[in-house]
C-alpha cells in the first residue's frame, strides 16, 4: 500500500450502491495518486449482522459504474482498490475473491482460470480488533469501536463506549467540533439500536451530565427529535416492555403480601385473568 499517496486523498460525492441495498451497505469513494497516477480507493461498508457471499459481485458492479464514468475522460480505466469494512455479529468466513462466487472456479486448470475474471478485495473485519489495537485520531478510534460493537454487544457495552467517547471528545481543543462528532455518534446509535430504552437514556444522561453537560443535553435533544420523526419506535417498544416488567413485579409483591386479587386489579389496572396468570407463574 506504499504506492498510495495518502496526502492526495480526496473524497468523491456520489454513492454507487443500488437503492434497494442501501439498508445493508454504504460506501465511500476517494480519489488518490496510486503509483503516481490518478486512481481510486473504494470502501464498501457491510452493515449486515452476517457476511454476504455476494459482496465481491456487488463490488464489481460498483467498480464498473465508476469506470463507466471515467472512461470517457481519458479512454482508459483508473486503478480502483476495493476495500470491505465489516462489523457484523459473525466473523467473516468467506474468501475475499470473486472466484469464491464462481461455480467450480477453484477446480479449473490455471490456464482456464486466467480466462475467467477474478479479483481480490481488502477486508477489514472490525470484530478482530481489540481496543488496544485501534489507533489513530480520537474520532477514528471512537468510530471503529462503535462500528465494531454496535451489533455484537449488549446495550450496557454500547453505553460504556458512548461514555468513553464523551471523555475523549471533551479533550479536543475545538469543543464545537467535539460536540458535532458526539451528535453524529448518537444519531448512529439511535438508528442502529432500536432496543435502546428510555431508562437506558436516563442512565446515560445521568452519567454524562456532570462531566460533559453539553453532551447530555445533545442526547436528550436528539432522543426527542428521533421520537418525533418516528425513528425511535423501537425505543417506545422498549419502554412498553420495561413498564410491563415493572407492573408484573408490583403484582408479584402484592401477592406475596397477601393482597386480594380485586384490590390488585384496582391498583394496577390489570385484569383478574392477568393477575391469576402471574400468580400461577409464581407457583410453578
Amino acid at each position: 500500500m506504499g504506492i498510495i499517496d495518502i496526502d492526495t486523498l480526496e473524497p468523491q460525492k456520489d454513492s454507487h450502491i443500488d437503492e434497494e441495498l442501501k439498508e445493508g451497505f454504504s460506501d465511500l469513494l476517494f480519489r488518490a495518486n496510486i503509483n503516481k497516477r490518478e486512481g481510486y480507493l473504494y470502501l464498501l461498508f457491510e452493515h449486515k449482522s452476517y457476511p454476504s457471499r455476494d459482496v465481491a459481485f456487488q463490488l464489481l458492479k460498483y467498480m464498473v459504474r465508476i469506470w463507466d464514468t471515467k472512461i470517457g475522460e481519458t479512454g482508459q480505466l483508473p486503478v480502483i482498490i476495493p476495500l470491505v469494512v465489516y462489523h457484523g455479529k459473525e466473523g467473516w468466513n468467506i474468501k475475499p475473491t470473486l472466484g469464491e462466487m464462481i461455480l467450480g472456479y477453484d477446480e479449473l486448470p490455471q490456464d482456464i482460470q486466467a480466462l475467467v475474471p477474478n479479483y481480490q478485495y481488502l477486508l477489514f473485519d472490525l470484530s478482530r480488533f481489540t481496543d488496544e489495537e485501534i489507533k489513530g485520531a480520537v474520532i477514528t478510534r471512537i468510530a471503529v469501536m462503535i462500528l465494531r460493537d454496535i451489533q455484537r454487544k449488549g446495550i450496557g457495552a454500547i453505553l460504556e463506549i458512548i461514555l468513553k467517547a464523551a471523555a475523549l471528545l471533551q479533550e479536543l481543543e475545538d469543543k464545537e467540533t467535539g460536540l458535532e462528532y458526539f451528535e453524529i455518534l448518537m444519531r448512529y446509535v439511535f438508528s442502529a439500536r432500536p432496543d435502546l430504552t428510555k431508562d437506558d437514556l436516563y442512565e446515560l444522561v445521568k452519567k454524562i451530565e456532570t462531566t460533559y453537560p453539553e453532551g447530555s443535553e445533545k442526547v436528550m435533544t436528539l432522543a426527542q427529535a428521533f421520537r418525533e420523526e418516528g425513528i425511535m419506535k423501537g425505543m417506545e417498544r422498549g419502554i412498553e416492555v420495561g413498564a410491563r416488567k415493572r407492573e408484573v413485579e408490583v403484582v408479584r409483591n402484592a401477592i406475596r403480601e397477601g393482597m386480594q386479587v380485586g384490590l390488585i386489579t384496582r391498583l394496577t389496572g390489570l385484569s383478574k385473568k392477568e393477575i391469576e396468570a402471574i400468580a400461577k407463574e409464581m407457583d410453578a
